[in-house]
């Protein structure tokens, strides 16, 4: 499982540092272009779209990295008897928002279809929302992935290492 867990972990970061090389490209060269007096038509549309995929590349690791904005403190103030059902409930339902977005996300491509990106007609919007189902799915693995790392800590009332963080 951890082999598994830094392989995907890898693909992520390769994946969201390639985006933000290309994001900051796209805006050097755009402002560049803007700066020369010949503005680029496709610059505006295009970084949105890299930032889009950015931050749901980006949410997809930060949730295998478990660095969300959360309560830890909160579960771990909880009596041991809750913390492990409540803990699961949580996984569960985080879980299930992200399946029901990957659902609705996929649903909505065949109409997407039809329309093309404004600056670039030849790039189907279709293709830049992909990352919706794509996006929400990840997080969804990612989620499983740490599974046995929430299941640790709501049964212990640690997270798995922190003696050891604690050492050094």
């Amino acid at each position: 499982m951890r082999k598994l867990r830094a392989a995907f972990e890898a693909l992520l970061e390769g994946i969201v540092i390639t985006l933000m090389v290309v994001l900051a490209l796209e805006v050097l060269v755009g402002v560049a272009y803007r700066k020369a007096g010949h503005a680029l038509v496709w610059y505006d549309e295009i970084a949105s779209v890299l930032l889009a995929w950015l931050t749901y590349y980006g949410a997809a690791l930060a949730a295998l990295k478990r660095a969300h904005i959360g309560f830890p403190g909160l579960l771990a103030s909880l009596p041991p008897r809750l913390r492990l059902p409540l803990a699961m409930l949580s996984e569960a339902l985080v879980i299930a928002v992200f399946v029901l977005l990957a659902w609705v996300g996929w649903s909505i491509m065949g109409v997407l279809a039809t329309s093309d990106l404004v600056s670039l007609p030849s790039v189907s919007v279709e293709y830049t929302q992909s990352v919706i189902p794509i996006g929400a799915m990840l997080f969804v693995v990612a989620e499983l992935l740490v599974l046995p790392e929430v299941w640790h800590e709501a049964r212990t009332g640690q997270r798995p290492g922190a003696a050891a963080e604690l050492t050094h």
